[in-house]
C-alpha cells in the first residue's frame, strides 16, 4: 500500500472474508466508481475476482503474493509484491478473452484466465492439504504429486472440434506459464482467441509421466510420443462410468468430468507490460 502511494495511486485494501468473497468485492467496487481493480495474491484470488469485473470496462490488474503466481510470471511481473507495484503506472490495458468452464457437479460455470486441467494435476489439487499449501507453498504441490506415482490414472474422451481423443490429463491453457516453472505451451498467448490444448496419454504414473516432465524441461515436449498439442475455441469432456475426473481452474478445484471450456471473446480489459503485448501483438500465429 505503501509503495502503491508513494507512486501516487490512491487505493483502498479490502480483505477477501472468506472463499469467493473477491468477484462480489470486485462487483460492488466497480459499481462504486473504481477506475482499476488491483488483486494482490495469487492465481487463486484472480480467479475468485472474475465474476466481478468480467465484461465491463474497468482495468484489472495483479500483484504477486501467491503460491506460483502463474500469471505475473506469464506478463513478466515476476513475483516480488512490491516491484511489481511500483511498475503499475506503465502498464497498459487490452481487451482479453478468458475461458468459460461447465461441469459437474451442476450445472454450474465458472471463469477461468490462465488454464484448464483435466485429470492428473486436477487429482493432485483435489486432493491438496490446504493447510500445509498454505505453509509450505508449492512444496504441497509436489507432495501431492508423489502421493500420485503408484496410482492408475483415469482415462476420459475429449473431443476438440471434429478430433476425438483418449487420455489421462488434458491442459486447455491460455498462458506458457506453467506451476511457475515450466513451459508446457510455447506458443499461446492472451492476445489470441484460443487454447492451446495439451493432451497426455497414459495411464502410470512412471514412467509416462517421468518422461513428460523430462520433455517439459528439455524443451522438447513438441516431439515426445503421448503428448499431443492443438488449437481449438471450444472442447468437451466426458467422464469414464468407474470413477470421478476432476477439473481444476487457474489451479484451484472447480468440480468433475463431465465438462466442457470454451473461449469467452472480449472479456476483460487486463493491464500488463508494454512489451508483453507488442511481442505477442506482432508474433505470427503458428
Amino acid at each position: 500500500m505503501d509503495a502503491l502511494r508513494a507512486a501516487g495511486h490512491g487505493v483502498s485494501a479490502i480483505p477477501t472474508p472468506e472463499e469467493g468473497a473477491a468477484g462480489r468485492i470486485a462487483r460492488q467496487a466497480v459499481e462504486e466508481g473504481a477506475d482499476l481493480i488491483l488483486a494482490l495474491g495469487g492465481d487463486g484470488t484472480v480467479n475468485e475476482m472474475l465474476p466481478g469485473v468480467v465484461h465491463t470496462d474497468v482495468p484489472v490488474a495483479v500483484i504477486p503474493a501467491g503460491t506460483a503466481n502463474v500469471l505475473t510470471h506469464e506478463l513478466g511481473l515476476g513475483t516480488n509484491a512490491l516491484k511489481a507495484a511500483a511498475r503499475l503506472g506503465s502498464l497498459e490495458p487490452r481487451r482479453v478473452a478468458i475461458g468459460l468452464l461447465r461441469c459437474e457437479p451442476g450445472p454450474r460455470q465458472r471463469y477461468f484466465l490462465a488454464m484448464a486441467g483435466v485429470g492428473f494435476d486436477a487429482h493432485i489439487v483435489h486432493g491438496l492439504n490446504l493447510k500445509f499449501k498454505a505453509k509450505w507453498g508449492v512444496v504441497a504441490y509436489w507432495a501431492a504429486a508423489m502421493r500420485e506415482l503408484s496410482r492408475k490414472l483415469e482415462q476420459f474422451q475429449v473431443q476438440v472440434g471434429e478430433q476425438s481423443f483418449v487420455c489421462s490429463f488434458a491442459l486447455a491453457t491460455r498462458v506458457r506459464n506453467y506451476g511457475g516453472y515450466f513451459e508446457i505451451a510455447r506458443s499461446v498467448s492472451l492476445v489470441r482467441d484460443e487454447f492451446e490444448v495439451v493432451l497426455f496419454d497414459g495411464r502410470s504414473t512412471l514412467p509416462h509421466y517421468a518422461k513428460y516432465l523430462a520433455a517439459i524441461v528439455s524443451g522438447k515436449a513438441s516431439n515426445t510420443r503421448g503428448m499431443s498439442f492443438l488449437r481449438g475455441c471450444q472442447m468437451s469432456f466426458s467422464a469414464p462410468p468407474d470413477m470421478p475426473v476432476y477439473v481444476q481452474v487457474d489451479g484451484e478445484y472447480a468440480g468433475r468430468l463431465p465438462a466442457s471450456v470454451e473461449i469467452v471473446p472480449d472479456a476483460l480489459n487486463l493491464l500488463a507490460p508494454p512489451e508483453y503485448w507488442s511481442r505477442w501483438t506482432h508474433s505470427p500465429t503458428p
